[in-house]
């Protein structure tokens, strides 16, 4: 999933770079790794679209479902026939639906997986940085552990754009479900 930030966060690592290289070398690494947790994040929200999708169409099914059941019940062999294969269709696609997000949360989970081995191959290799001179304890200093990091804060600013990108969407499909059921 992560197969090119991956192998480009070994490569750098297996380049054990001289003491005045390791220093863009790092960069290079911690931004690989942003890149790789804002991939995860546009992952879940691919989850949570489907899981929107699926719910719209299992409702669209029970509404289906009910007028067929009316239908039955008046004796309108058309509108049972539409109905029946409607109802056929709907069942396929939330098969479909069903599977698609159970495919997505392995995905999700192996590149969760990934993304942790990725971030403990970063802070070995922040282990193996000289001391800074003037740092507390002759420590290496962690990017990922800087709370003002420029990429970090970025990444948690995409983060909370697409988490309101979601909602907006969600909010307007439910708007639309509501007008559609109330015939506007």
């Amino acid at each position: 999933m992560f197969e090119n930030l991956r192998r480009s966060l070994r490569d750098l690592l297996d380049a054990n770079p001289g003491q005045g290289e390791m220093g863009p070398s790092l960069a290079q690494m911690r931004e690989t790794l942003v890149q790789a947790r804002v991939g995860l994040a546009e992952m879940r929200q691919g989850i949570e679209a489907t899981r929107r999708s699926l719910e719209a169409k299992q409702r669209e099914l029970e509404t289906v479902q009910r007028r067929k059941a009316q239908a039955t019940a008046i004796a309108d062999a058309e509108t049972v026939r539409v109905a029946e294969r409607y109802e056929a269709e709907l069942g396929s696609r939330i098969e479909v639906l069903a599977r698609k997000v159970a495919v997505q949360e392995d995905e999700v989970a192996l590149g969760e997986r990934e993304v942790s081995d990725m971030t403990a191959e970063l802070r070995k290799a922040i282990g193996r940085v000289p001391p800074v001179p003037g740092s507390v304890s002759g420590a290496a200093i962690d990017p990922l552990a800087d709370a003002d990091s420029a990429a970090l804060d970025e990444l948690a600013s995409l983060e909370r754009s697409r988490t309101r990108a979601a909602r907006d969407a969600s909010a307007e499909e439910r708007l639309a479900d509501l007008k559609r059921r109330m015939g506007k």
